[in-house]
């Protein structure tokens, strides 16, 4: 199967990229498009999933975004790669949770090419290093189109996050590539499209 890669320089605004990517997952369904995989960054937006409680907000003046991803609470901005694909399931296995371990080892392995050892944890969806999280996956299944997918600090502000409970985790913390000692990001969307296709086409 063919899956188009796009990968955009500029942060891009939040409610306009999921416009886009609900318009491609209909394109997908009807087989007007092929699969995408499209890495972006968004300017700063707190947005909240199918899940998000209100006594996850730590500040209530927030502005937030509600989303159809699945999960709760979390921030987006410059120095997180957002990762949005759409994948035909129609076309694939009709396995959600084997869909949700394909996106964690595609995060895992590409940590493992920064030497950054990395795991994911049944309890707590997202990917982690020690009780740090570097990575949240947030996804929706329509008619067997699965879309979202998951975001990688990289090198964003992590005090964004003290809005909020990020993913209603209380007890753990946020890491990011920068915070571990990584220094050169230049690859990192090359890095992200090798394992993501290597696990999906």
């Amino acid at each position: 199967m063919t899956i188009e890669v796009k990968n955009s320089i500029k942060p891009l605004d939040y409610v306009e990229s999921i416009n886009s990517l609900e318009n491609r997952v209909n394109d997908v369904l009807l087989g007007k498009k092929n699969e995408l995989l499209w890495i972006l960054e968004h300017n700063t937006v707190y947005t909240g999933g199918t899940s998000s409680n209100q006594k996850d907000l730590i500040n209530k003046n927030i502005k937030i975004i509600k989303t159809n991803r699945g999960g709760k609470y979390t921030v987006h901005s410059p120095g997180q790669k957002v990762i949005y694909f759409v994948l035909n399931l129609n076309k694939r296995k009709k396995d959600i949770r084997k869909l949700i371990n394909q996106v964690e080892n595609c995060v895992i392995n590409t940590l493992k090419e920064y030497e950054i050892s990395s795991y994911a944890d049944k309890k707590n969806i997202g990917i982690w290093v020690g009780d740090k999280k570097i990575a949240a996956i947030g996804i929706r299944v329509k008619k067997w189109i699965a879309y979202h997918g998951f975001s990688l600090n990289v090198s964003n502000d992590l005090k964004k996050y003290k809005n909020i409970v990020p993913c209603g985790i209380k007890d753990k913390g946020i890491t990011s590539l920068r915070d571990l000692g990584v220094t050169n990001f230049n690859k990192i969307n090359k890095i992200i499209t090798k394992h993501f296709l290597n696990i999906f086409s």
